[in-house]
């Protein structure tokens, strides 16, 4: 059973930083793309970033490229979201995902991914 545990989420000024972790309970999912992806209330889940299994290919929605880096550490099966100049418009619950064949292209499609953590909420104020 595949479990992903995000981590890292809270309540926080606009300007200011969080980083979010996702711990992977499979080893051999470090051969997978991991994404992360969010979902405000009244929206649909979309897409953050997500990162290929090797970590040297990376890719971001348009509203976040710049403010945040996406990495990982396959020796520690884990994928991280470093979330910089935080806006009011992050607020949403995050989730982190992973799937699709080994040695995949990144997808930023939620339906491209098989596995999904619980989601952690990310709070930005004014």
């Amino acid at each position: 059973q595949v479990q992903l545990v995000e981590s890292g989420g809270g309540l926080v000024q606009a300007g200011a930083s969080l980083r979010l972790s996702c711990a992977n309970s499979e080893r051999t999912l470090t051969r997978n793309v991991m994404g992360w992806f969010r979902q405000a209330p009244g929206k649909e889940r979309e897409f953050v970033a997500a990162i290929n299994w090797s970590g040297h290919s990376t890719y971001y929605a348009d509203s976040v490229k710049g403010r945040f880096i996406i990495s990982r550490d396959n020796a520690k099966n884990t994928v991280s979201l470093q979330m910089d100049s935080l806006k009011t418009e992050d607020t949403a619950v995050y989730y982190c995902a992973t799937g699709g064949p080994e040695y995949g292209d990144i997808e930023w499609s939620p339906g491209s991914y098989d596995y999904w953590g619980q989601g952690t909420q990310v709070t930005v104020s004014s």
